[in-house]
């Protein structure tokens, strides 16, 4: 099989910037269009340079919405793509406010560099526009789980359940001629039980390449009602001191996932009467979507099962207006503030920090995976003096991490996963993790039995 080429172009020896080429069948296809993510000024150099020419890609096959793996399509689009984006129905409407937002965060990072002085290069010019983002949509094709769908005479993929976030797909891909060559794409593997999302179901049989996520492969995390047991915990502690409870979260998957959690402990009296205040236009609007696609919901959920309203509820309110964000800084009491980004690099979180994140009373709380470089993962580390907006800022404000709301499969989920895939495995390739990570998952896929593992270099090309 001499023919089948594939190029790692992304979240190679690091996590972000999913993108991975095939050549195949005479096609040229991309596994997912991320964008890198951390120090501003290297990411931006990564997503501006495209190492090939978008003209010449025959397909996007995308695994999920996140930014780290959709983020690009609009630079595909103004670089002159014009092919079809396979995507799952959530996925697809997912992405519809996804992009837009990030092309306006952009141009406003933009405006905010310029507005201030600073020195323009490309690591302050928007990638793409509003129109690039919202022409991706033109080119989406909705495809069901489980369904086969037929990219040229000799190809053919379908996806199957991550489990990750709503509507994440595994990529079931397959190569009919010479033999047949069957490639699997895993997308970000999920976890088993969590709340919301279905549970991660592998595709099964014999792999001849298997492609698959390491973000935490060496770690181990809490279990889902350890974490919830912590949340109203931390909860109880703060509100009992007066403080704000500030938590960036990502607008899609997180902040959905504690909404619920918050709904259930609410509803069983662990947790007092508190606001919460889900301060992302982004949020609000992933949260519609949502509400759009309970076919996908996991029915075993007690709380899903008795009502459809699992994300209203009496403590919470969405808020899109920029001045009632404003007034949350300046209202005293007891408050829990979700809001994006969920690394804090952008977005309302960071006003809600500069306010409060000098306050003893108040507590920061990570519930998601924070990659080097980030605000949020100095401030994870124990930074007590950090920038944000240009300025110093001294952190007094308590600082909790809870690991059982990742959406990321931990070490043991991972082998639970790949044993699941039934094998045997002839070859592997780990991606999407930082160094350690990816060694930790190598040493997991040699040890269920797969014959070869290769941890790649970015843009580093295998023939298959």
């Amino acid at each position: 099989m001499s023919g089948i080429r594939l190029t790692f172009w992304g979240a190679a020896g690091e996590v972000t910037g999913s993108m991975h080429l095939l050549e195949a069948a005479g096609a040229r296809i991309l596994l997912d269009a991320g964008l890198f993510q951390g120090r501003r000024a290297e990411a931006a150099k990564k997503n501006a340079e495209l190492p090939f020419d978008a003209r010449r890609i025959d397909s996007v096959v995308l695994s999920h919405a996140h930014i780290d793996h959709a983020g690009r399509l609009p630079l595909l689009v103004r670089h002159g793509f014009h092919g079809p984006i396979y995507a799952t129905p959530a996925t697809r409407d997912l992405t519809a406010i996804m992009l837009p937002d990030a092309a306006h965060i952009q141009m406003k990072d933009a405006e905010f560099l310029s507005r201030h002085g600073r020195p323009r290069g490309p690591e302050s010019e928007p990638l793409y526009n509003l129109a690039d983002a919202v022409a991706v949509q033109d080119l989406m094709v909705g495809q069901p789980y489980r369904r086969l769908n037929h990219l040229r005479r000799h190809l053919a993929f379908e996806f199957t359940e991550a489990g990750h976030i709503l509507g994440s797909a595994s990529v079931d891909l397959r190569l009919s001629e010479e033999g047949g060559h069957r490639l699997v794409f895993s997308g970000d593997i999920g976890r088993s039980g969590l709340p919301i999302i279905r549970d991660p179901d592998p595709p099964v049989g014999p792999i001849d390449t298997l492609i698959v996520e390491s973000t935490y492969g060496n770690r181990e995390h809490e279990s889902t009602p350890e974490a919830e047991r912590r949340l109203a915990e931390i909860v109880r502690r703060v509100a009992g001191r007066g403080g704000k409870l500030m938590i960036p979260a990502f607008a899609l998957g997180r902040t959905q996932e504690l909404v619920f959690a918050l709904h259930r402990l609410s509803r069983g009296g662990s947790i007092p009467e508190v606001p919460i205040f889900v301060d992302s236009p982004l949020a609000v609007d992933v949260t519609t979507v949502f509400r759009m696609h309970p076919e996908v919901f996991d029915r075993r959920e007690r709380l899903i099962d008795r009502t459809d309203r699992i994300f209203d509820f009496p403590m919470v309110r969405y808020v899109r207006d920029v001045a009632e964000s404003k007034r949350l800084n300046a209202a005293t009491g007891p408050a829990i503030i979700i809001a994006a980004s969920g690394m804090a690099e952008n977005g309302r979180i960071l006003h809600h920090l500069s306010n409060h994140i000098g306050d003893h009373r108040n507590c920061v709380l990570f519930v998601g995976y924070q990659a080097e470089h980030t605000l949020g993962r100095r401030i994870q580390e124990g930074d007590t003096e950090i920038r944000i907006f240009g300025q110093m800022v001294t952190r007094r404000a308590e600082v909790e991490t809870i690991g059982g709301y990742s959406a990321h499969a931990d070490k043991h989920e991972l082998r639970a996963w790949v044993r699941g895939l039934g094998g045997p495995i002839k070859r592997a390739f780990v991606v999407h993790g930082e160094p350690e990570a990816a060694r930790a998952m190598a040493t997991i896929l040699e040890e269920c039995g797969v014959g070869e593992v290769t941890v790649p270099r970015l843009g580093e090309t295998f023939s298959l």
